[in-house]
């Protein structure tokens, strides 16, 4: 053990003992604890990051189905199913810039179109 695992181990022995703990809020109460099973582990941490910033699975998974379907845009032949294919991403867009824009998020700027790509090519690995 290093030493501020030490002190950190006295401090919170003293906590507890000068009855710092008691009357918390959900004392006795079982955790909440997120299921992430299905989850690779390299990414557990990603998704609880992302979950703890405010973002939605429902979010996740329409950015992924967007993805998705600019992938198969840029490899269609077909112009009706190109057409087709043009609509739904459109559609999927404007539900999720709904869903964005409803928690006050700016995703026109360069910083969150940067990290927002990040993300997308480490999801989509």
């Amino acid at each position: 053990m290093d030493f501020s695992m030490i002190v950190a181990e006295d401090r919170i022995k003293k906590a507890y003992e000068d009855g710092e703990f008691k009357n918390l809020p959900g004392l006795g109460k079982p955790l909440k604890l997120d299921d992430l099973s299905g989850v690779p582990e390299d990414l557990r941490m990603a998704y609880r990051l992302m979950k703890n910033a405010g973002f939605t699975p429902e979010e996740n998974t329409l950015r992924q189905e967007v993805a998705t379907i600019e992938g198969l845009i840029r490899k269609c032949d077909d112009s009706s199913e190109r057409e087709r294919l043009n609509e739904e991403l459109s559609q999927k867009l404007l539900k999720y810039n709904s869903m964005i824009s409803k928690r006050g998020i700016n995703t026109n700027s360069a910083m969150f179109k940067n990290y927002e790509r990040k993300i997308e090519q480490k999801l989509l690995k």
